[in-house]
């Protein structure tokens, strides 16, 4: 069989082959260029602590206080019956209200760190303000303890890169959460524990809150259950690294 190729034909076909060609490079060009985007994108976003890497079976017991304080005294009951330390974050609007349940909370033994001054949404506030809503509720906490806080957690689990840097820059280290047992939703200790049993690993950091409807009367079941399962509950502090660490992109802190 014979081709008869003109001069023509050549053209055409060698600007086909070329057309492709551009049309790859383009293609390969422009993933390159969003893939380049993307890992700019993760290496810059700040995050806080939301978990711990560690060989211990570690995990911290967190309650979040901005309600009211009608079942302090319970909790902190069940804490000391089960010889648990907790670390409670309070809004600096709650200490204003209740000092003498934080007086409590710090008596017993458990520690405090900030969730903000008025429990508002920092990822709308300047760099300024979210320094102030650290600053203003750390210094009600220490009027009261005596002790100078160095843990926050951002009001509604919110952040950006400028919430995580007013509390690094201050010498506060921001923490999140890697299991939260939805207690603020009306959910029973049954229900709680549901949610939170069959991902229980060492490092991990649960939220829990006060003045929700069950959370009190369920708390004693959690623990031991927890316990049962071979974990030790701790406080934040003893569950982070302070010094020589990384976080990675999932939000676990690693010591280097």
């Amino acid at each position: 069989m014979f081709f008869v190729l003109n001069k023509q034909k050549i053209y055409t076909y060698l600007l086909s082959v070329l057309t492709v060609i551009i049309l790859l490079f383009i293609g390969s060009s422009t993933i390159k260029n969003e893939e380049s985007i993307e890992t700019s994108a993760n290496t810059n976003k700040l995050l806080p602590i939301y978990s711990v890497q560690t060989e211990k079976k570690d995990i911290a017991l967190t309650i979040n206080c901005a309600w009211n304080d009608t079942d302090i005294d319970q909790i902190l009951q069940t804490l000391k019956a089960n010889n648990v330390k907790a670390t409670f974050f309070v809004v600096g609007d709650w200490v204003e209200k209740y000092p003498e349940a934080v007086k409590k909370i710090n008596e017993s033994g458990n520690e405090i760190g900030s969730h903000s001054d008025t429990h508002a949404h920092v990822n709308q506030l300047s760099y300024e303000k979210n320094v102030e809503e650290i600053k203003q509720s750390s210094e009600k906490i220490k009027k009261i303890t005596g002790k100078e806080v160095t843990l926050y957690r951002p009001p509604y689990g919110e952040y950006n890169n400028t919430v995580i840097r007013a509390a690094n820059e201050n010498g506060y280290i921001p923490i999140q959460w890697s299991l939260d047992t939805l207690d603020y939703t009306g959910l029973n200790g049954n229900e709680m524990w549901n949610r939170i049993k069959d991902k229980l690993s060492s490092g991990d950091i649960i939220l829990m809150h006060n003045g929700t409807e069950h959370t009190a009367e369920s708390l004693d079941t959690i623990i031991k259950n927890i316990k049962e399962k071979g974990f030790n509950l701790v406080t934040i502090s003893d569950l982070i690294y302070k010094e020589n660490y990384h976080i990675d992109v999932n939000g676990k802190q690693i010591q280097n």
